[in-house]
């Protein structure tokens, strides 16, 4: 007994549909391709631009996007590039810097023992580092420091992943490419 099975599978064009909507579950496609840095983590605690500075030393024009997570948190590549950059950056704390193109992604408030290193080629999704603690001991003209005099990763009230992206080292806001 022979059976033939024919199946019918629709060809969906990703260009023009912003988004499927299976079991009340969303999925956006995203046009940048980028990923998200911070897996089942999404809450953002400040937004990009203009801001009342939630503690001494923070700007008042936030270059980036705060995602509260635990110290610990892994965060990822959000697109293939190349380490360009890891050490305690002033009000950025323990900074990873992720180049490609013309793009600069930063991902501050580190957890200082490094993952990964300068000139290490990094692939999309793969894990480069961890949200670090709030607070971090014995760095050299850290200028940071919490109401109880102790010193912090940089400007910060809390454990979190600070993420700045630069365009040809012009600050734009994250959201736009996610």
């Amino acid at each position: 007994m022979l059976f033939i099975c024919i199946f019918f599978i629709p060809f969906i064009n990703s260009n023009t549909l912003s988004n499927i909507n299976i079991d009340s579950e969303v999925i956006d496609f995203n046009p940048n391709g980028f990923v998200w840095p911070l897996p089942g983590y999404t809450r953002i605690s400040s937004y990009f631009g203009k801001r009342n500075s939630p503690t001494s030393g923070a700007s008042s024009s936030h270059s980036g996007i705060d995602i509260p997570a635990p110290p610990g948190s892994k965060f990822i590549a959000v697109a293939d590039g190349e380490i360009t950059f890891t050490n305690f950056l002033g009000a950025g704390g323990y900074t990873i810097t992720l180049s490609f193109d013309n793009f600069k992604v930063s991902y501050c408030h580190c957890d200082p023992n490094f993952i990964v290193k300068v000139g290490d080629k990094i692939k999309q999704g793969q894990i480069i580092g961890f949200v670090g603690p709030k607070n971090v001991y014995g760095v050299k003209g850290n200028q940071y420091f919490d109401s109880n005099g102790n010193p912090t990763n940089g400007a910060t009230t809390g454990p979190h992943l600070h993420l700045g992206i630069r365009i040809d080292n012009k600050y734009q806001n994250p959201l736009d490419y996610f």
